[in-house]
């Protein structure tokens, strides 16, 4: 017994190496975080929303199974096959064309060079890296458009002696308040003026709180409606396309992204400590955010806003009922991806066969988790979707395929389902259990746990720093998980710059940096 666990404890290191190796074929970066502590580590085969986590519990047939957790596997020359299955018919009854027959398919051919597309000087600051996205431009028109708004508002409910037109300085003091939210957690940002436990004089004193109160009553982002605008978030979408085009210009993904919906739901600490009566009085959120986002950075690529309120038969309320709404969420994070041969990894409402298809033609490919109840299972073989009575030995599968694209029925404690075609059928991997040993898998299951699991990471550690603020109206709710998210973005191009190396800042002070530069109290340059 004692060599046995002595024989275990010297494998433990050639099997880390196995594992970072293995990351490093996924192209994962190992951290880019700079937090420690723990993670969800959980199932990544569920959304990581919390509106997503019970319309995806049913991609398992089974009620309870184990949590695959985050697969850092040996070397694919290691991997044990899974155990072969009796001999099944070439090809489907209902000759839809899907065959038991594999054939090895090489990956998508992608050369691009992932990361940031400017390199940035050791002595940037958090200011520098946030106004990549938000630069003097974007706040100087707000600046323009909030005292247009409050001149207008004037003329027609009569004058405001108090009110004097905002300036840029008062502009970013007004989002660098706005942003300390984020990190002190505070339900109200009122909160820094008060003498509570989230008073903070430091801050309190660049700006009184009358002022502040009078810039938040007129902050507006786009002041008048076009006679073209006819879209609900017109106030804030000239925003939105320019931290798009941001986006765009500061980074490249690399080739493996997933589209999902991140974690901004309300504060738990606010839920935890508010009575039932605040909780009927809190307004549901009115839109769904979606992103496209780098699954070996966590760099958010692509966001994307849809409306539950408004005409047509495209609101939120249709989109959680209709697969193929949400396929055209999925079209919209991908309009800018054609032809860069990107692999995709998608949640069960948005996997379908027809989708994967119509990517495939404009350059995407896809991996994506199936469910029968929430997916689009059209054109897929019902043989394939059942069940079988007796539950087959844990880590063995089934596979059809039809031209490029792969239906693998995994087992491990449940039944899971995934449509790909990224990943070569004949390929093995392995997923890593840390009681159970090492379970076989298609690379495409092994993939698939890999990206989504890092994601889970990215949640966990990010989604605590969205901004607290919960205004009413939805366009500036909007507008703040907007701005949330470019910090996020600021901070992963900071931890992938020489300025990490001059200061190493976490996630927690690279954003009190940034409140502090916004509000003019610290200069813009790192101490070394």
């Amino acid at each position: 017994m004692a060599e046995g666990g002595g024989g275990a404890r010297r494998r433990a290191p050639a099997l880390l190496e196995a594992a970072r190796a293995r990351y490093e074929s996924l192209h994962i970066s190992d951290d880019v975080f700079g937090e420690s502590g723990p993670d969800s580590g959980g199932n990544p085969f569920y959304s990581t929303s919390a509106a997503s986590r019970s319309s995806s519990a049913a991609s398992s047939d089974d009620d309870e199974h184990e949590r695959p957790g985050p697969p850092p596997c040996v070397p694919a020359a290691a991997a044990a096959a899974p155990e072969p299955e009796e001999e099944e018919e070439e090809e489907e009854e209902d000759g839809s064309g899907w065959s038991a027959a594999l054939r090895d398919r090489p990956p998508p051919r992608f050369e691009d060079t992932g990361g940031p597309t400017r390199k940035m000087p050791p002595s940037a600051s958090a200011m520098d890296f946030f106004q990549l996205f938000v630069p003097d431009n974007m706040l100087k028109n707000m600046v323009v458009q909030t005292n247009l708004y409050a001149r207008k508002f004037q003329e027609r409910f009569g004058s405001d002696g108090a009110w004097a037109d905002v300036t840029l300085a008062e502009m970013k003091a007004f989002l660098g308040y706005m942003v300390s939210t984020s990190i002190s957690h505070c339900e109200s940002v009122l909160s820094i003026w008060s003498g509570g436990f989230y008073s903070n004089r430091g801050l309190a004193g660049v700006m009184s709180q009358a002022r502040f109160e009078k810039i938040l009553k007129y902050f507006h982002v786009v002041a008048f409606r076009s006679s073209q605008a006819a879209h609900g978030l017109y106030k804030v979408q000239p925003f939105l396309d320019a931290l798009q085009s941001s986006f765009d210009a500061a980074f490249r993904p690399s080739q493996t992204q997933v589209l999902h919906e991140p974690l901004i739901d309300e504060d738990p600490v606010f839920i935890a400590t508010c009575t039932e009566r605040e909780l009927r009085k809190r307004k549901k959120r009115k839109f769904s955010l979606w992103v496209r986002q780098c699954s070996a950075t966590g760099f958010i690529v692509q966001i994307y806003v849809h409306l539950k309120e408004g005409a047509g038969p495209d609101g939120l309320d249709a989109l959680k009922n209709k697969p193929q709404l949400h396929g055209a969420v999925a079209r919209n994070l991908c309009r800018n991806a054609a032809g860069k041969n990107y692999i995709v990894f998608t949640g069960p409402s948005i996997t379908s066969l027809a989708l994967f298809e119509e990517f495939e033609k404009q350059g995407i490919y896809c991996c994506g988790l199936l469910s029968s109840r929430k997916s689009d299972c059209t054109g897929l073989p019902r043989s394939m979707l059942a069940s079988p009575a007796t539950p087959p030995a844990r880590g063995q599968h089934r596979i059809r395929t039809k031209g490029s694209m792969s239906l693998i029925c995994w087992y491990n404690k449940g039944h899971f389902r995934f449509l790909t075609n990224a990943y070569s059928p004949l390929q093995q991997g392995v997923i890593i259990k840390r009681r159970s040993g090492e379970v076989p898998c298609p690379l495409a299951v092994e993939a698939f746990a890999a990206h989504l699991s890092y994601i889970c990471r990215y949640d966990d550690k990010y989604s605590k720093y969205f901004i607290s603020h919960k205004p009413n109206k939805t366009w500036q709710q909007v507008f703040w998980f907007a701005v949330s998210i470019a910090v996020n973005n600021a901070y992963i191009l900071y931890k992938l710059s020489d300025a990490y190396h001059v200061q190493r800042y976490s996630r927690a002070q690279f954003g009190e940096r940034l409140v502090r530069e916004l509000l003019g109290l610290e200069d813009a340059s790192p101490t070394p």
